[in-house]
């Protein structure tokens, strides 16, 4: 735990009290009055595993992907099933892993949700480039799929060999976007590998969008520790200088910018899983944000099932949250957006922002991250940036340490941060 992330947590909680996640779960999860609803579906599987990518995935196998899938859908209906009325929720999105590998089953998925739940803005699926052609879209678009990310992290070849990836046709990609059509085609691209230059970004994000691409996303590359990547991160500085040219090119084209690492060219193209004030996971390594509290599936393929088969929750850890805690969650992953309503958090909490954290909203409006209009703060681009920046120290200091645990452990006794 670094102290700048233990320091910036006991300033936003105004706490020395940790998070606290136990080994313990609700089995009736109050969901029923969570407004801006989300739902994620995790797909663990892949044919082969990457040596940068850190989340929850496994080496494919078709009878355990199907005892998997399987169980997934009596979870969907274990948990989907605890209230009368079908719950409306903003969308559907299933993550991986590598979800086209399920592309024959992911219709029974998406129908076991909507036993449950209505989805309003559309299910959304996550595509290794390899999985990019007319018969996976056509078997996805039937399925009731209107929106796809595809993990392209880099067009050329140096960062390919880098991240260990196989060269990606654009070509192909196009004539088979061009066939079967989306309502979001995005594109994810790693930013800050070593040398990376503002044309090398450049040249992927103009590859996208004349492949197909109405949407691109540009993670910032994070070292996580359990990984066997041996990729080094790039220095702030340079960091720096590279996103605020890119961002420039993105104006410059006049593209619109949805979040902290996403740019469309069509304002209505969306592809995001994080802006939610509440989500419901269902998978191994899924989570749930609600109200007052945080879980996590086990990570463990093997284990997930056996709880599903013995008719109990996937769940390994919970945090319960103070009104604190959950307010540092809620602006964090809300100016993930690039904005922040008072309204809705007055909404949400039911007191109003400036009462607590007039201060620190006040503060970074002098340092120069936020802009303020009628009561909707905007976040600038030096903010966008050290968000960017910020966000890395969160991830290595809680994501890091807990999935790490978590792919040793099914189900620990508990994570203290």
């Amino acid at each position: 735990m670094s102290l700048r992330t233990t320091l910036t947590r006991a300033w936003l909680t105004r706490s020395i009290k940790p998070f606290l996640f136990k080994n313990e779960y609700d089995e009736i999860l109050p969901f029923e009055e969570c407004e801006n609803l989300g739902l994620y579906v995790h797909i663990p599987f892949c044919k082969s595993i990457c040596t940068f990518c850190p989340y929850c995935k496994t080496v494919y196998n078709k009878a355990l992907c199907d005892r998997y899938i399987d169980a997934l859908i009596r979870e969907i209906h274990k948990v989907g099933g605890q209230y009368k009325n079908k719950k409306e929720t903003t969308s559907l999105y299933f993550g991986g892993g590598t979800p086209a590998l399920i592309a024959d089953r992911i219709g029974e998925i998406i129908e076991a949700i909507q036993e449950h739940f209505i989805v309003t803005e559309g299910v959304g699926v996550e595509l290794h480039p390899d999985n990019v052609n007319v018969e996976t879209l056509q078997r996805l678009k039937n399925a009731g799929v209107t929106k796809l990310s595809i993990g392209i992290q880099s067009f050329q070849e140096k960062y390919q060999n880098i991240l260990g990836r196989k060269k990606v046709d654009a070509n192909k990609l196009k004539e088979a976007l061009s066939a079967v059509e989306f309502e979001t085609v995005s594109m994810d691209f790693i930013f800050a590998l070593p040398d990376q230059t503002y044309e090398d970004i450049k040249a992927d994000v103009d590859t996208a969008f004349e492949s197909g691409a109405n949407h691109v996303a540009i993670y910032p590359f994070i070292d996580f520790s359990f990984t066997k990547s041996k990729v080094k991160t790039m220095p702030k500085k340079q960091k720096k200088e590279l996103l605020d040219r890119i961002t420039a090119y993105f104006n410059e084209k006049g593209y619109h910018r949805s979040s902290i690492w996403t740019f469309s060219n069509k304002k209505e193209a969306k592809y995001s899983s994080m802006t939610r004030d509440s989500f419901l996971g269902f998978g191994c390594s899924a989570t749930t944000l609600l109200q007052k509290q945080f879980k996590i599936n086990t990570f463990s393929v093997e284990e997930y099932c056996k709880r599903i088969d013995s008719d109990k929750l996937p769940t390994s850890l919970t945090i319960r949250f103070t009104p604190r805690q959950r307010m540092v969650y809620y602006l964090f992953w809300t100016l993930y957006s690039m904005q922040l309503d008072e309204k809705k958090f007055e909404h949400f909490f039911g007191v109003p922002l400036q009462k607590m954290y007039g201060f620190d909203f006040w503060l970074a409006q002098k340092i120069g991250f936020l802009t303020k209009e009628n009561g909707v703060y905007s976040m600038t681009m030096k903010g966008a940036f050290y968000y960017h920046y910020y966000e890395q120290f969160y991830t290595l200091s809680y994501i890091d340490k807990m999935w790490g645990i978590m792919r040793k452990e099914a189900f620990p006794e508990k994570i203290e941060f």
